[in-house]
């Protein structure tokens, strides 16, 4: 029997990592990962439904995710060959890594951002540079550019609008980085159908500009399906390095059905528009609350007191949100995911009553 020392043949670079956490309690109301809380409508089930039973479930997928870039290319008005499928946008982001960054080079973004992009990084031996946001949660073009031009940063991603603070960074400064910086800049728009701003008609002008985008915010979270939008050579490049089939035949068919039939789609995302707003103004009214501004679905707000006390008591009452206290510039803050209207009622209900 072989009685290896595993922990040292593992790379130090993966041993020094902490991996992504994402709370999975049984709780009845589920408000921290920024799904749709909506299931799919009826209509949409009927069209999987019929999907499912024309699946031939023993053959490979298409590789090409042939139709699905059809109707994306339609939809985004771009052409099949600036587009490439993943499974979700996290694969795709590793894929740009691995395709733009040698182990000990340098990627940048702002800071708080989405956690994955230094996670992923660490991971395949690059360095993170960050840039602090200023209180507004924004940025200014010219530091930001000196930040990543100093550290010659070779890849600099853009959360569009930011995750966790939930807003878009000033449009013009954003536009600044895209003309100026002269690596690979990555708008990653997961939360697009939300605000509803997009920098996409740039990339005719930036051979050097990516947008990602998500479906997992809009209904489909566990289909896991993410595209990027770029030029064709970086598409070229992103399929010499994703696996083969890396997106199932289901994801692929049930993600086109959803798309070609979007309406009832659209009318839950105006409903949680209109709940977002009902959820800012009514947390706005508890003095004891710093709530921030939003152009996604969820909202970040501030505790005067001990805000992982607070997420357990929401936690111990059935509501689960996000705790992101352990970021020294999200002190005492909390996000939580605009649900459906009775979801969101007890969440307010629940939060006024633990912050009396």
């Amino acid at each position: 029997m072989s009685k290896v020392d595993l922990i040292q043949l593992v790379k130090e670079k993966v041993q020094s990592l902490k991996a992504y956490h994402v709370e999975n309690v049984d709780c009845e109301i589920k408000l921290h990962a920024n799904e749709n809380s909506f299931p799919p409508p009826p209509e949409i089930l009927k069209q999987f439904e019929e999907a499912f039973k024309s699946t031939e479930l023993n053959r490979y997928p298409d590789p090409d995710c042939s139709a699905l870039k059809q109707t994306l290319s339609r939809r985004l008005n771009v052409t099949p060959e600036n587009l490439a499928i993943g499974n979700g946008s996290d694969e795709l982001i590793q894929i740009l890594l691995q395709i733009f960054c040698d182990p000990g080079e340098i990627v940048g973004f702002p800071d708080p951002t989405f956690a994955m992009y230094a996670i992923i990084a660490q991971g395949m031996g690059l360095k993170s540079q960050t840039h602090p946001l200023d209180e507004q949660w924004d940025f200014k073009a010219e530091p930001f550019l000196e930040t990543l031009n100093t550290s010659q940063a070779k890849i600099a991603f853009i959360s569009y609008p930011n995750n966790p603070t939930g807003n878009c960074f000033s449009a013009g400064e954003v536009q600044k980085v895209i003309e100026n910086f002269s690596g690979i800049v990555v708008l990653d728009e997961a939360y697009h159908d939300f605000a509803r701003k997009s920098f996409i008609s740039e990339l005719p002008r930036h051979n050097n500009l990516i947008i990602l985008r998500s479906l997992s915010k809009i209904g489909l979270a566990a289909l896991r399906v993410g595209y990027a939008v770029a030029d064709p050579l970086i598409i070229n490049q992103i399929d010499k390095i994703r696996l083969p089939y890396n997106s199932n035949t289901l994801s692929q068919v049930l993600t086109e059905r959803l798309l070609n039939h979007f309406e009832p789609v659209q009318k839950q995302l105006d409903a949680l528009l209109q709940e977002r707003d009902r959820m800012i103004l009514e947390l706005s009214k508890f003095g004891s609350l710093t709530v921030f501004p939003s152009d996604a679905n969820f909202v970040l707000f501030r505790v005067e007191k001990d805000a992982s006390a607070v997420f357990r008591q929401l936690m111990d009452r059935g509501i689960l949100v996000r705790d992101l206290s352990r970021h020294p510039r999200l002190k005492n803050c909390l996000r939580v995911t605009i649900g459906t209207p009775e979801e969101n009622q007890s969440f307010l209900e629940q939060i006024a009553n633990i912050i009396k």
